[in-house]
């Protein structure tokens, strides 16, 4: 177990309000929750993410990743997720940063370091993957979070301070995920491409043919890698990204549920409705209905999809 106590204090004098909290250093978020969170459907993007108090489990497909300040947790490329916190309370609040990943400076990185090595055939890293903290690690966070104490010296010093991050995770356990993320030809960086594909076009129908040409791939080898990263196939994938961007149009826009669907490329009012109770629990109208009651009693995190928060 790494003493993380100095980064404990910053994020926590950082992070005073409940939920997602921006920063101004562009790539950083804090979070924190007081209590236990509901299951939330989400994506999480490409990210670290460092819990320095309490407890998070995420799941993605059949796998379940937990984290806790003695790991951080990569996410290689924007996947659906189900989160909930799991230890959190006012004296103790869960207490998370997250720092997004740019594969254009981790791939500057890794050519300043010498030749990269063909990662082509290499297995794609999964979607997530937990690693060990380590003392440098935290330190380098600690570094940057401090930069939050002097604006002035963030344009100048933070690109520094995140290029140190990387070089911590670039050179611990979870190297070979990193490098993937920063190669063009990886496994993986195919299968992103497929996905942020899917993701920016998801009203329309997924033909395999024209998904496997976007990835450079065959169409056995994009299921196969596809899989291997996300734990679900393209049209799963797709299926989550409609019934996301779905439940916050339901919420946000007051829709009903026959038009909910359609917007997110449903021909089928039945087919919705049976995909959305199988994801949600709950018919679309009396799901939306739920959510809003929460929401003006004031209650936090109602399970609403979004962006993962870390």
């Amino acid at each position: 177990m790494t003493n993380n106590s100095h980064l404990l204090d910053l994020v926590t004098s950082k992070a005073p309000a409940e939920g997602l909290q921006s920063t101004a250093i562009d790539e950083l978020t804090l979070v924190r929750h007081s209590r236990p969170t509901n299951p939330a459907h989400s994506l999480q993007r490409p990210a670290l993410c460092i819990v320095v108090q309490g407890r998070k489990q995420v799941a993605l497909g059949d796998s379940t990743y937990i984290y806790t300040p003695s790991h951080y947790l990569i996410a290689s490329v924007a996947v659906p997720v189900l989160a909930r916190v799991t230890q959190a309370s006012t004296s103790q609040p869960y207490l998370c940063l997250r720092l997004a990943l740019d594969p254009v400076v981790l791939a500057e990185m890794r050519m300043d370091s010498g030749p990269p090595a063909d990662t082509s055939d290499e297995p794609p890293a999964s979607g997530l993957n937990i690693g060990a903290m380590t003392p440098e690690l935290i330190d380098a966070a600690a570094r940057m979070m401090r930069l939050l104490d002097t604006p002035r010296d963030i344009p100048a010093l933070a690109p520094l301070a995140i290029k140190e991050i990387y070089y911590r995770l670039l050179t611990g356990t979870l190297a070979n995920t990193l490098r993937q993320v920063a190669t063009a030809g990886s496994r993986l960086h195919q299968v992103s491409r497929a996905a942020a594909w899917i993701r920016n076009h998801y009203t329309q129908p997924v033909k395999i043919e024209k998904l496997a040409h976007i990835a450079g791939m065959s169409r056995s080898a994009l299921h196969k890698h596809f899989k291997s990263v996300t734990e679900m196939s393209p049209l799963q994938y797709q299926k989550q990204m409609r019934l996301q961007e779905a439940r916050k149009l339901l919420i946000a826009d007051g829709i009903n549920a026959s038009e909910a669907g359609y917007r997110v490329g449903y021909t089928s009012a039945t087919q919705f409705t049976r995909e959305y109770s199988r994801m949600y629990g709950l018919p679309p109208a009396r799901d939306a209905e739920r959510l809003r009651s929460l929401q003006t009693a004031g209650i936090g995190n109602a399970g609403l999809a979004g962006v993962a928060d870390g």
